[in-house]
């Protein structure tokens, strides 16, 4: 499973574009048929969690001739599927700070919000299911 916090303009559209994301935590593996969770940044504006969806195409970015140092990135194409019933997002994630803990906000928190890029990550399956109990 993964995630993607990135600029989301409107969560209610039935299928969302993100186009040449970076990833980070195993982000570039993400396939056509993978289950995501898509965050809309806060840095753009957004709040969070917003939605879940299945990718319906995957495609990685070329790298730039030009270009000495990249982080690979992907072009995804995903189906929405759900809608979050709750708030999730920096100010919920933010106490769950001790990176050890093993809790899945506590991975969502490291991954998502450590810094602040937008990204595409792998989650773990502990991570999933968390976040499937807001839909």
């Amino acid at each position: 499973m993964f995630a993607i916090k990135a600029e989301v303009r409107d969560p209610r559209v039935s299928t969302f574009t993100f186009e040449a994301q970076k990833t980070m935590y195993g982000g570039k593996s993400i396939a056509a048929g993978d289950v995501i969770f898509i965050f809309a940044s806060e840095n753009e504006g957004g709040a969070g969690l917003v939605a879940c969806g299945i990718v319906t195409a995957a495609s990685p970015a070329a790298k730039p001739a030009d270009v000495t140092r990249w982080t690979p990135r992907v072009s995804i194409t995903v189906r929405r599927t759900g809608l979050a019933s709750r708030p999730l997002g920096r100010q919920e994630l933010k106490r769950f700070a001790d990176w050890k803990d093993g809790r899945p906000e506590t991975e969502l928190n490291f991954k998502l919000y450590r810094q602040a890029t937008n990204k595409i990550i792998g989650i773990s399956s502990q991570a999933g299911a968390f976040l499937r109990s807001y839909f």
